[in-house]
C-alpha cells in the first residue's frame, strides 16, 4: 500500500443506506457516532449516498447532525447493483477525500464496503464493535472479535486514508441532533446500458427481513434451552412484554432457530432497552452483540457462567422454570 499524504484528508463521512424512500436505522446510529468522532478530530460530519431520487432523505439526514449531505442522483442507481454504486461512491470519495468513512454492516453495506476500499486501495475493518479516536496520532481506532470472536483487536490505519469501517446495526445508539445541513449534488455519467447486471425480481421473505434492531425488549435463549420446543418459552415472555425473541449462535447451529434470530458477532448486533439471556453461557462472541444494551438480565443454572459479569440483573435458575413464572408475573402486572 502507498503511503499517502494525509493531511489532505479532512471530515468524517457516514454512507446513507435507504430502501423504498426511508433510511436504514443503521445509519442514523453512524451519524449520532460520528458526531463524536468528528468532535475529536475536530471536523464535520458528512453523510453520503447515492440513488434515484433520495434529495427527500435530507430532512431526517440533518435530524441527526449532518452539516453535509453529497448525492449523486442518476435513474440507472435507482436499486442496488455493486458496480455502479461502486463507481459512483469511489467517485465521491476520491473527489472530496474524507479522513474516515463509516459504512452499515448490512447486506448490501458489506458488498458495497469490500468493493469501494479495493478501488480506494483504503483498509476497511469489517464489524467493528467499537469506535474511538487516538488522543496523539489521530487514528482512528476500530476494534472488533476475531479468532471465532475469542479476542478483541483493535486496528488503525495510520499511512493511508480513508480509514474505512463497517459497523453492524445496533451497535452504537441513534440520538437526534439537529443541524443546518447543505446539500451538495454530484454527478457521475452512467446509463442503463452500460450496465451488465439487470434485475428481473426483487424477492425478500418474511424471516429474511426481520431486523432484531428495532425491538426495545428482546428475550434470548441459548443451548441451556434444551430443545427447540421450548423456545415457544421465550416467544410467550416476548409477546407479553411487547418485544421479539432471538438465540445465540449455538442455538442456530442445532438447527432450533432461523439464523436472522440470531445475536452476536455472527449475526445481529443490538442495542435494546430490556437484554434477557436465558441459558447462554456468555460467550466473547454473543457478548459482543448485545453487551450494550441498557438492562441485561441473566438466567443461567451456572452462577459462574461469563454473563453474569455485564448482567444488570442474574438469576441464577433453570431457564425453562423461571422464563414461565416471568410471563406469568408480567401479565399479571401489565394486566394482560
Amino acid at each position: 500500500m502507498i503511503k499517502q499524504n494525509i493531511t489532505e484528508y479532512n471530515n468524517v463521512w457516514v454512507f446513507i443506506e435507504h430502501n423504498k424512500g426511508k433510511v436504514e436505522l443503521v445509519s442514523l446510529q453512524l451519524l449520532s457516532k460520528a458526531k463524536e468522532i468528528a468532535r475529536d478530530l475536530h471536523c464535520d460530519v458528512c453523510a453520503f449516498t447515492v440513488g434515484d431520487n433520495v434529495k427527500p432523505l435530507e430532512n431526517e439526514v440533518a435530524e441527526y447532525g449532518a452539516k453535509k449531505f453529497y448525492i449523486i442522483e442518476n435513474s440507472a442507481l435507482k436499486d442496488y447493483r455493486t458496480e455502479p454504486w461502486r463507481d459512483s461512491i469511489s467517485h465521491l470519495i476520491s473527489k472530496n477525500k474524507p479522513a474516515v468513512v463509516l459504512i452499515g454492516a448490512t447486506a448490501l453495506g458489506r458488498d458495497l464496503a469490500g468493493t469501494v476500499a479495493t478501488v480506494l486501495k483504503a483498509g476497511l475493518t469489517a464489524d467493528t464493535t467499537a469506535l474511538d479516536i487516538d488522543p496523539e496520532t489521530k487514528n482512528l481506532l476500530m476494534t472488533r472479535p476475531t479468532f471465532g470472536g475469542n479476542l478483541m483487536a483493535t486496528i488503525f490505519c495510520p499511512d493511508n486514508r480513508p480509514q474505512m469501517s463497517t459497523v453492524r446495526p445496533g451497535v452504537f445508539e441513534a440520538i437526534k441532533n439537529p443541524s443546518k445541513m447543505e446539500i451538495i449534488k454530484d454527478k457521475f455519467s452512467i446509463t442503463e446500458d452500460e450496465i451488465v447486471k439487470k434485475i428481473i425480481e426483487k424477492v425478500q421473505t418474511g424471516e429474511d427481513k426481520l431486523n432484531l434492531g428495532f425491538y426495545d425488549i428482546i428475550v434470548a435463549g441459548g443451548k441451556g434451552m434444551g430443545k427447540k420446543e421450548n423456545f415457544k418459552l421465550l416467544e410467550n415472555l416476548a409477546n407479553v412484554l411487547g418485544g421479539t425473541w432471538a438465540v445465540s449462535r449455538q442455538a442456530v447451529q442445532m438447527g432450533w432457530a432461523h439464523h436472522t434470530r440470531q445475536v452476536g458477532q455472527t449475526g445481529q448486533t443490538v442495542h435494546p432497552k430490556i437484554y434477557i439471556a436465558a441459558g447462554i453461557s456468555g460467550a466473547i462472541q454473543h457478548l459482543a452483540g448485545m453487551k450494550s444494551s441498557d438492562i441485561i438480565v441473566a438466567i443461567n443454572t451456572d452462577d459462574q457462567a461469563p454473563i453474569f459479569e455485564i448482567a444488570t440483573y442474574g438469576i441464577v435458575g433453570d431457564a425453562l422454570k423461571v422464563l414461565p413464572k416471568l410471563t406469568k408475573t408480567f401479565k399479571g402486572k401489565l394486566k394482560i
